[in-house]
């Protein structure tokens, strides 16, 4: 087994991969690189509860984004990305409060898998839903998955480089004022295909069902 380093581009991701199975397979591990509900006192003569919340900020369902590398379980790590160190790779963040990824990725035999977990925190649930709709337009081509957060969607494409395919599937779900976008793709390095789309779709939707209930649990 042998694990190896790609940038979260998929270009990126695949160019490398194949320059080293070029040179004999000599690989080594590494990293490959929101929705506010308002409240207000509505008491006799203008005078608020002292309890109430003052600003929007209060009442945000979530304030700060969960670990990643340990939102994924490590029964399902082991399932989706075999070879891979359970313990993941954190990708560094300008501000971890908001915005926190990690990575998992491994070279078995001649099969890549290659996972990415990302947790986004906006300002309100507004804002969250917003974003939700402009990624999802984004990504033409997929469909609702019932169950997941507030919404979610999912949609799996196929690319071919040097005449070797990829496959990626990708889940964004929308709770709260939290955004969930997980990524998940995989290529055969010997047969040049890629695996088929519902094993990365629902490998995808396994993992995001894993993340949304780790930002549900550390609320």
């Amino acid at each position: 087994m042998r694990s190896l380093p790609l940038s979260l581009a998929l270009t990126a991701r695949l160019s490398p991969v194949v320059v080293l199975a070029a040179a004999g397979w000599t690989l080594s591990s590494g990293p490959a690189p929101t929705v506010d509900h308002e409240s207000a006192s509505k008491g006799g003569g203008g005078t608020k509860s002292a309890s109430a919340p003052s600003t929007a900020a209060a009442s945000k369902t979530y304030a700060s984004s969960p670990a990643p590398c340990g939102s994924v379980t490590v029964k399902n790590i082991k399932s989706l990305v075999p070879g891979a160190k359970t313990a993941g790779k954190e990708i560094p963040s300008t501000d971890t409060k908001l915005r926190r990824t990690c990575s998992w990725n491994a070279l078995k035999g001649y099969d890549y898998r290659w996972l990415d977990v990302s947790f986004e925190i906006t300002d309100s649930d507004e804002s969250a839903q917003k974003t939700y709709k402009e990624r999802i337009g984004e990504k033409s081509g997929g469909g609702d998955v019932p169950g997941l957060g507030d919404q979610g969607y999912s949609v799996v494409n196929l690319t071919t480089e040097d005449k070797q395919q990829t496959r990626e599937g990708t889940v964004i779900v929308q709770a709260s004022n939290a955004l969930v976008v997980v990524t998940y793709n995989g290529s055969d390095f010997e047969s040049k295909k890629a695996p088929d789309t519902d094993v990365i779709n629902k490998g995808a939707i396994k993992a995001a069902k894993d993340a949304v209930a780790a930002l549900e649990g550390g609320r």
